[in-house]
């Protein structure tokens, strides 16, 4: 017999909007769905009435879904299908500049995806500074703000004042997420034009980075590293139909920590990451500098 199950109660939470939806047993919704071998690419839209039952912000939200990132050919493959979903979210032209921005935390393994990208992207805007940037070269600056528990200052200020002073036509904002089954774990990216909550996924609801709070235009790019214990519990017990309620109500009241889970090989697997992020965004701009000659 299955059971209703108050989702907010038991902490069940995903940053992924499919995932979202799937929790939330909604059945009709608009998506696309296109295969590159054994890459699969989900495309989502989330209207008004939408949003309101996945908690999730409206908006188009694209979700490339691989099954290994450690092999090179692997790797190779999802480099140019992240780079072709990505250019289909940008319009800057060459002299608007872009800024990158990694979110996370440097000295927590699964956190550290955004800033080990920002340390290999190329940034170029400073050349354009000193007038020594070719035209057909396109505007990057980055930046790694670390987070708000080591800098004392909530992320989202730092990077609204960053954009007040520079103005930046796009903001592309790069960070782990929260997965809600161990199956999507470290093989899902998600590109969303909606913005980003940094250390919702852990339960820290900070102020979200998004077009309105940065009057500017804004894409996040995430990977899920870390999934919560109740999460993985509520999947076991939902797919094999047994009295989730009771069973969650017994674990949370003898549980004094939610804990959330990562491979022992998160490590290797970050940079492996972080490489297809990183050379996807680099590469991108070079071929729209070479398409621009």
């Amino acid at each position: 017999m299955k059971h209703e199950v108050d989702l907010q109660k038991y902490s069940i939470y995903t940053d992924l909007a499919l995932e979202s939806i799937k929790i939330n047993k909604i059945n009709k919704y608009d998506k696309k769905s296109i295969k590159y071998k054994d890459v699969n690419v989900t495309k989502l839209f989330v209207d008004k009435k939408l949003s309101k039952k996945i908690n999730k912000k409206e908006g188009n939200y694209t979700t490339i879904e691989f099954n290994d990132i450690t092999d090179s050919l692997n790797q190779n493959r999802l480099i140019k299908v992240l780079k072709n979903e990505l250019s289909k979210f940008i319009n800057v032209s060459k002299k608007d500049l872009i800024l990158i921005v990694g979110l996370g935390n440097e000295q927590s393994t699964p956190d550290s995806l955004g800033p080990k990208c920002i340390d290999n992207i190329i940034s170029t805007n400073q050349l354009y500074d000193l007038n020594i940037l070719d035209n057909n070269h396109y505007r990057v600056a980055t930046f790694k703000p670390s987070v708000y528990g080591r800098t004392g200052i909530e992320t989202s200020d730092i990077i609204i004042s960053i954009c007040k002073k520079i103005k930046p036509s796009l903001v592309i904002i790069i960070d782990s997420l929260a997965s809600g089954s161990i199956d999507r774990l470290n093989k899902t990216i998600q590109i969303t034009d909606t913005g980003i909550s940094p250390g919702s996924g852990i339960g820290n609801k900070r102020k979200e980075i998004s077009n309105k709070s940065l009057n500017t235009n804004v894409l996040a790019l995430g990977v899920p590293t870390v999934v919560s214990e109740y999460n993985i519990l509520y999947e076991i017990l939902v797919n094999n139909d047994l009295d989730t309620n009771s069973i969650l109500d017994y674990v949370i009241n003898n549980d004094k920590y939610n804990l959330v889970v990562t491979p022992t090989e998160i490590d290797f697997i970050i940079d492996c990451l972080s490489k297809v992020i990183y050379t996807s965004l680099n590469e991108l701009f070079s071929d729209k500098i070479s398409k621009s000659k």
